[in-house]
């Protein structure tokens, strides 16, 4: 029972770790122009900005956040399946 308890608390460490760490990487700028495009990215993989010849693109900034979101949906649904959700990783 202890070391059920042991692995939950280890859990939440990492789950804490991992917000941290996922909070610094919104912080991070990354800022990319080339031939008349710009995009602006933040290291948590969010679209801030997108400019085309001067003009920004709000709807194509929309359009691509929600692709995002998405793949990161079904990747994150892929990893619970083949780790077995927490079960897995509590014993159960």
């Amino acid at each position: 029972m202890f070391d059920k308890l042991k692995q939950l608390n280890d859990l939440r460490k990492l789950r804490s770790q991992a917000l941290q760490m996922q909070q610094a990487l919104a912080q991070e700028i990354i800022e990319i122009e080339e031939a008349g495009i710009k995009v602006v990215v933040r290291g948590d993989q969010r679209i801030e900005a997108v400019e085309i010849a001067g003009q920004t693109q709000d709807r194509l900034v929309e359009i691509l956040n929600k692709a995002i979101k998405q793949a990161q949906q079904k990747a994150a649904a892929k990893l619970t399946q083949m780790s077995g959700g927490l079960g897995g990783l509590l014993g159960q």
